[in-house]
């Protein structure tokens, strides 16, 4: 969390009292916009050479200011900007935005020179550089060097962006949304994601915060600023730059921030109960629903329109969000069969014809019966005619009867335009003044619902989420221990040994895999490490079939390379199965083969660079990179993550019992997965990948079984 003193700072950097900008012609637009916007405190020009800007006086220099200025805007060449923010704090300044480009993501020397920027910054609150700059709708300050589309508001979103063009997108919008701050961060060599985030929540004004992100710094501290808003009740939603190949390559080269694998923020949005769209659309729309309504208690809609196509069109579309639309309640349904009449069905969605278009009394009564049913949110499919060439006065009726409705009960209203083009600006700020959510296009309001509903369904949970751990460094510490693979001989139980300092990677082998994973209570089938010549007797002691598998730390896809045979009959067999895979080991894991398995599950452990350790589980297998059925888990994880996660995943049914199958013994496979993050949490400060696939799930009651895993560490193998 900030600091009072960093708080403090960017408070003074966002409502200021003074502003100081420096520049040139980028300068003079600040003073322009700031007048424009209606910015009421004092605005202070500094030039070395010009002695008016905009009509106001110029100064020379920081120190002939007249005190300290909360807040600067820097729009000088690189060099001049690092020099400039280090007069202005230590004069005692609040925060500077820094414009100028070149610095670190350009590479090179502008790496060194944003590190001296923020050293030369300190204490002062810090955003840029190579940043458009701030617009504060609620107290008129435009720290912004171009036109923008924004007006004053009294409460209302705030939006943080990475781009500027994006940030400069965002306030041309025209869909009603309002804003009430918008940030652009650049290279976020300053404060950072969080800082800013955890800032907008100290002011009661903001509603809502959006957030254009490329890449997080600081994962762990991130998850504890989303936590905190969504203990305050002020929804957070992201749009992630960086999801696909080409997008983080993009990302990267833009300011220079690292785009985290996709998966995992996916993980960490879900987990913190944030919202993560896909466009600047979705990102407006989720945004100005969640505003009007907050979040959900649930995922339960009712619709209505005067047309069948548009009925079934939301019917089509709710479905794969995940909302429901059950039927309609007795109460309601007797009302408004009572108002539409036997000519019309009344159903969820409901199309209720154009009997009663135009009539007030009419579509009120029937509106009624619509927040009578108590669903989550009620929608009014709407599109109105082109104003320029057509009237709306009918549609005036309509809305004015569904508002009237809506102040007498129901929740979520909400009108919604099939095309986000018919719905124009005016009647959507006239919809949102009556509590009316006005969506522009039914694919992003459903998934502005759903959205809500996700979020609302986190807040009941607040009280078991916890943050992310914050990411342990991969580093050995002399003394720590790993199973040794040339000590599981033939016969030998597993022997533990010192692993020395930093070391390269290696890899256990499969036995030795297990062997580690056993210890905290993975269970793995019956089997030994055996010789050649020692294969076919023990085999014949453990009963078959058996599994032969050749053992070897470099073998990590034994079935490409041959090591595998599986539902070995009998010694003959052994015994060929051994002499086959001669050519890869002198070792050889023999096992029982399992019995009836209902399910094979994957469960991974992979290090990132800045989320540190992530669980993966998913359907496992051969078919594991085909199928693309997993759910990524964030550490410290919990048992009810765990199974969440695993209903989540296509290949649930399986689990739960398909079509008169026998049920999976989801409990083992769960204390499974546990025993696995137990392991990796254990080994965080060594461990750089694991796989245990498969985990083969048996019969209800009848447990699970490991039978192959992965585990490759840093250091060298020693013993």
């Amino acid at each position: 969390m900030a600091t009072v003193a960093e708080s403090k700072a960017l408070r003074r950097l966002f409502s200021p009292r003074h502003i100081a900008v420096f520049g040139g012609a980028s300068a003079h637009e600040v003073v322009r916009q700031c007048k424009a916007l209606g910015f009421d405190g004092q605005i202070w020009p500094v030039h070395p050479t010009r002695t008016e800007m905009d009509g106001l006086p110029c100064f020379a220099s920081v120190d002939a200011l007249p005190e300290a200025p909360d807040a600067s805007f820097v729009a000088v060449p690189r060099q001049a900007t690092v020099d400039i923010v280090r007069q202005l704090a230590a004069r005692g300044g609040g925060g500077a935005i820094c414009y100028a480009s070149g610095f670190a993501e350009v590479g090179g020397d502008g790496v060194a020179l944003q590190a001296e920027l923020v050293q030369a910054a300190g204490s002062m609150a810090l955003i840029g550089p190579n940043c458009y700059g701030m617009l504060n709708y609620l107290d008129g300050v435009a720290l912004w060097p171009d036109q923008h589309g924004g007006q004053r508001q009294s409460q209302g979103v705030a939006l943080i962006t990475q781009s500027g063009n994006i940030g400069l997108n965002l306030t041309m919008q025209t869909r009603g949304l309002p804003l009430a701050y918008l940030i652009t961060v650049g290279n976020k060599a300053g404060n950072s994601m969080e800082s800013l985030v955890e800032s907008l929540l100290s002011d009661p004004r903001v509603s809502v915060i959006g957030m254009h992100i490329e890449g997080l710094d600081d994962v762990a501290a991130f998850s504890r600023v989303a936590l905190k808003a969504l203990r305050q009740g002020v929804p957070l939603v992201a749009l992630k730059a960086g999801s696909s190949t080409l997008g983080a390559q993009t990302a990267m080269s833009h300011t220079s921030s690292l785009a985290g694998p996709d998966a995992l923020y996916d993980a960490l949005f879900a987990r913190c109960g944030i919202a993560r769209v896909r466009d600047p659309a979705g990102l407006i729309e989720t945004c100005k629903f969640l505003h009007v309504h907050g979040t959900l208690a649930g995922k339960r809609i009712i619709s209505a329109s005067c047309s069948g196509g548009e009925a079934s069109l939301v019917a089509d579309l709710a479905q794969p969000r995940g909302l429901d639309m059950p039927t309609i309640p007795p109460v309601a349904d007797a009302r408004l069969r009572a108002v539409l009449g036997d000519k019309v069905n009344v159903a969820n969605p409901l199309d209720y014809h154009t009997y009663i278009w135009g009539d007030l009394a009419a579509q009120t009564a029937c509106f009624s019966g619509l927040m009578d049913c108590g669903f989550d949110a009620t929608l009014l499919v709407l599109d109105y005619p082109r104003l320029d060439r057509c009237r709306a006065d009918s549609w005036g009726t309509t809305v004015e009867a569904f508002a009237a409705a809506a102040r007498y009960g129901g929740h979520g209203a909400t009108v919604v335009a099939s095309l986000p083009e018919d719905l124009p600006e005016e009647y959507a700020k006239a919809l949102m003044a009556q509590g009316i959510a006005p969506m522009h296009g039914i694919p992003d309001c459903l998934d502005a619902i759903a959205h809500a509903a996700r979020i609302g369904e986190a807040r009941t949970r607040l009280a078991h989420l916890q943050p992310l751990a914050d990411v342990m460094p991969l580093a050995p510490a002399p003394g720590a221990l790993h199973v040794s693979p040339r000590r599981l001989a033939a016969g030998e139980e597993a022997n533990w040994t010192a692993l020395p300092g930093a070391a390269p990677s290696h890899n256990l082998d499969e036995a030795a895999g297990k062997q580690a994973l056993a210890a905290f209570g993975l269970p793995v089938p019956r089997g030994r490490v055996v010789s050649a010549a020692e294969a076919a007797d023990f085999a014949d002691s453990l009963g078959y079939p058996v599994v032969v598998k050749a053992v070897s730390a470099q073998l990590a896809h034994k079935t490409e390379a041959g090591g595998v045979q599986l539902n070995v009959p009998n010694a003959q067999g052994v015994r060929a199965a051994v002499a086959q895979m001669a050519a890869l080991s002198d070792r050889f894991l023999v096992e029982q083969m399992a019995g009836q398995v209902v399910a094979e599950i994957i469960v991974g452990v992979q290090r990132d660079a800045q989320f540190g350790l992530s669980l993966t589980v998913g359907a496992g297998g051969i078919l594991v990179e085909l199928l693309q059925d997993a759910q990524t888990l964030l550490f410290p994880t919990a048992r009810d993550e765990v199974l969440q996660a695993l209903q989540s995943l296509k290949s649930w049914p399986l689990l739960a019992g398909f079509r008169g199958k026998a049920a999976g013994d989801v409990d083992a496979l769960v204390d499974a997965v546990l025993a696995i993050a137990a392991y990796a949490q254990a080994h965080a400060h060594t461990l750089l990948e694991l796989d245990v696939n498969p985990v083969l799930v048996l019969p209800a009651g009848q447990g699970v079984l490991a039978v192959d895993a992965l585990i490759r560490l840093s250091g060298e193998a020693h013993g």
